[in-house]
């Protein structure tokens, strides 16, 4: 009994120096540049934006090969976007982060639309050599990148530099299933050329599809008994497949199939009503 209960008491003395000895040498020790850049981390959290763009320029000198390299000039171009006075020291800080590569995709997209964002303060101050760093965006095969450069263009007022956004515009009307987006894509269309908005409305309404409404309802009802909505194509076609004899029946009972469909072709939106004692029916054609 008395071997097992020291077995029992050396076990345990065994468990809490190895415990005491893990936690004074078994977390594993930072490398010099780790260290520095979780120093530098912690003011970059706490937002004191121009400590830590000094203690990242020293970092970038200290440690050139380090790899957080990458991380800490996207850092620094973060901290000095915050700053007054530093938008263009900002915008090359982002560029030299798109040089190193390889680039995290995400990344790479917050630097883009940063220095689209940027670069759109600096033209509004007049330097309007800034332009061609958002125009050259409209071109990214990243479409956030392209709709948010778009986007941006058509403040400028400058016509003839807003004007460069209208064909991006128009894809994201036309493209985008996004109803906001769209609807962000029309004011900013609207914002650069109303002209161009107007047309591209009509010839939207113009490519959309007829289709043949049918309503029949019965006097001194509210709703409708029936009501139909096909394609006109459809329809058109199945109204001049009815045969003859039973066209010329319906003609005696006071409806001419070819009359409607001419009316129809003639007055689109216009309705045609064919009345009897007790029941009306609507017919019209509109865009779906």
């Amino acid at each position: 009994m008395k071997k097992i209960k020291f077995f029992k008491i050396s076990g345990t003395i065994l468990v809490l120096f190895s415990g005491l000895f893990f936690y004074l040498y078994g977390q594993p020790k930072l490398k010099p540049d780790e260290a520095a850049f979780q120093e530098i981390k912690l003011l970059f959290l706490d937002e004191k934006w121009a400590e830590a763009c000094a203690r990242l320029d020293n970092f970038l000198k200290q440690y050139p090969y380090s790899p957080l390299y990458r991380q800490a000039v996207f850092m620094k171009a973060r901290s000095l976007a915050q700053l007054p006075g530093k938008t263009e020291e900002a915008l090359k800080a982002y560029e030299s982060f798109l040089e190193i590569k390889p680039v995290s995709p995400s990344l790479a997209e917050e630097a883009e639309l940063a220095i689209i964002n940027l670069a759109g303060s600096l033209v509004a101050q007049g330097k309007r050599e800034y332009a061609p760093k958002i125009e050259s965006r409209l071109q990214s095969s990243n479409k956030v990148v392209r709709y948010y450069a778009a986007i941006k263009m058509s403040y400028f007022k400058e016509k003839s530099l807003a004007e460069k956004c209208i064909p991006v515009l128009k894809e994201i009307i036309t493209e985008e299933k996004d109803e906001e987006l769209r609807d962000r894509a029309r004011i900013a269309l609207l914002r650069v050329s109303p002209r161009e908005l107007s047309e591209l409305e009509e010839k939207s309404q113009a490519e959309r599809p007829l289709v043949l409404k049918i309503r029949v309802e019965k006097k001194g009802k509210k709703e409708p008994e029936i009501f139909i909505s096909i394609p006109w194509s459809l329809a058109d076609l199945a109204l001049r497949s009815i045969p003859e004899k039973d066209k010329e029946r319906l003609r005696q009972q006071g409806y001419d199939i070819e009359r409607v469909i001419r009316d129809l072709s003639r007055t689109r939106g216009q309705i045609i009503e064919i009345r009897d004692e007790d029941t009306i029916i609507k017919i019209w054609l509109e865009r779906d």
